[in-house]
């Protein structure tokens, strides 16, 4: 969306087909995305050269479990809020960037990709660890000698005792 055609603000629904969602589905390593809607609001903020970016994005997805591999079908609806600024022609000396930096995303060329947030915020909503119900990681029993010379000793011939 071109920020010259926003006006006071604009309200869109993403849905996307069939084909978007297996190629969404796939670049989030997600079993399947059966559905996604999103509804975004996108208006000046009260700032200079500063956009707000609002929605909410409903899905049903299903992810794999991380220790098992087994399916886990979730929902998602969650509402989310982003700042947006037009990028600046000049950026000179190096960027420092923190984690407590409430810097708004960059608008590059004019134009705002509400797709691309769409399935950001779908990105942000997802568990990053799924895990099956009762599915509890099981450490490797360790061995009882690790030793470089332990492969040697299980050669070694019984009664041996020269060390040849």
């Amino acid at each position: 969306m071109r920020l010259n055609q926003i006006g006071q603000g604009v309200t869109r629904t993403l849905e996307p087909d069939a084909a978007e969602r297996t190629a969404i589905a796939r670049w989030l390593d997600l079993e399947a995305l059966d559905e996604m809607s999103v509804e975004v609001t996108l208006a000046p903020a009260h700032e200079d050269d500063v956009w707000a970016l609002s929605g909410r994005v409903r899905a049903r997805v299903v992810q794999a479990c991380g220790l098992t591999l087994q399916p886990l079908p979730a929902l998602v609806d969650q509402t989310f809020k982003v700042r947006l600024a037009e990028a600046s022609e000049a950026v000179e000396g190096e960027i420092e960037v923190t984690l407590d930096d409430d810097a708004p995303d960059l608008i590059e060329n004019g134009q705002v990709d509400l797709g691309h947030h769409a399935v950001e915020q779908l990105s942000l909503a997802l568990d990053p660890f799924p895990r099956a119900p009762g599915a509890e990681f099981q450490p490797p029993e360790p061995e009882a000698e690790i030793s470089p010379f332990a492969a040697l000793r299980a050669l070694k011939v019984p009664g041996d005792d020269t060390g040849s």
